[in-house]
C-alpha cells in the first residue's frame, strides 16, 4: 500500500476502523475539544491575562494539527477512486461541506492587524465552527445531518408558514395595542412579542395590555404550541426511520 492510501486510510477510513485510524481520531477530538474549550475560557474576565500564552500556544498548536490534517486529506483524497482526479478530484473533495468548514474554522488566525476589532473579534468566533468537524466522528450526528436532509422541505414549509403567522400577528397586535401601549410602536417591536409567544418563552418584557390584544395573545400563544409540534413529530418520525435502517444494516452486515 502506497504511503498515500495508507494516510487516507488513517484520516477517512471505511468501518471498521483500523486502530491506527482510530488513535487519530482521539487525538483530533481530543484536539477539537482543547480549543474550543480555551476559546470559551478565555472570554472569562480575568482569565485572559494571567493565562494568555497559555491560550496563544493552546490556538497555535491546534492550528497546526488541524491545517496539517486538513493538508494531508486533499493530498490523501485522490486514493478514493471518485477523486482520483489530481486537480479536479481535490477541487471536488475541497468542496464538501466539512472541507469548507476546516478552512473556514482556520482562517480567522490568519486576520492580523490593529483595525477594526470588533470586526476582528468577530471574525475570530468563526474558530467555534470547529465543533462541527465532531460530525466526522460521531454516527449520532451523521444521523442527525441525515435527518435534516431528510425532512429539510417539510420543515422549510412548517417555517413559511410560521413567519406568516409571525407577521400577521404581529401586525395585527400593532394595531390593537399601539395608542394604548408604546412597547408595540411599530411591527417590528411587535414582531418581538411575536417570537416570545410563539415560543411561550414568554419573557414578559412587552406584554398586551387591552383585552382584544390579550386574546389576541392568548390565541397566538396556543397557535405555536401547536405549530411548533408539527416539525417535532417530523423530526421524530425520521428518527424512528432512520435508526431502524441503520438496525438493519447492521442486522444484515453481521
Amino acid at each position: 500500500m502506497s504511503l498515500r492510501n495508507k494516510v487516507h486510510s488513517l484520516l477517512d477510513p471505511k468501518p471498521p476502523g483500523s486502530l491506527g485510524s482510530k488513535a487519530v481520531e482521539a487525538v483530533v477530538v481530543t484536539l477539537i475539544l482543547l480549543s474550543v474549550t480555551a476559546i470559551v475560557v478565555e472570554t472569562v474576565p480575568g482569565m485572559s491575562e494571567p493565562y494568555g500564552l497559555w491560550f496563544h500556544w493552546i490556538e497555535r498548536g491546534t492550528l497546526t494539527v488541524f491545517a496539517a490534517e486538513y493538508v494531508l486529506r486533499i493530498w490523501s483524497c485522490t486514493a478514493d477512486p471518485t477523486y482520483s482526479h489530481p486537480i479536479g478530484g481535490r477541487l471536488r473533495f475541497a468542496m464538501r461541506p466539512l472541507l469548507v468548514i476546516d478552512l473556514i474554522s482556520m482562517l480567522p488566525l490568519l486576520i492580523t492587524g490593529n483595525g477594526l476589532p470588533i470586526i476582528m473579534r468577530g471574525l475570530r468566533m468563526l474558530r467555534l465552527l470547529r465543533l462541527l468537524k465532531l460530525t466526522r466522528y460521531s454516527t449520532g450526528l451523521q444521523t442527525f445531518g441525515r435527518v435534516l436532509k431528510r425532512c429539510a422541505p417539510e420543515l422549510l414549509s412548517t417555517l413559511f408558514v410560521m413567519m406568516v403567522m409571525l407577521v400577521f400577528s404581529s401586525s395585527l397586535m400593532f394595531l390593537l395595542e399601539r395608542d394604548a401601549n408604546p412597547k408595540f410602536g411599530s411591527i417590528p417591536d411587535a414582531m418581538w412579542w411575536g417570537i416570545a409567544t410563539f415560543t411561550t418563552v414568554g419573557y414578559g418584557d412587552v406584554t398586551p395590555i387591552t383585552p382584544l390584544g390579550r386574546l389576541l395573545g392568548g390565541c397566538v400563544a396556543i397557535l405555536g404550541i401547536a405549530m411548533f409540534a408539527i416539525p417535532a413529530g417530523v423530526l421524530g418520525a425520521a428518527f424512528s426511520q432512520e435508526l431502524t435502517k441503520r438496525n438493519k444494516h447492521q442486522n444484515d452486515g453481521n
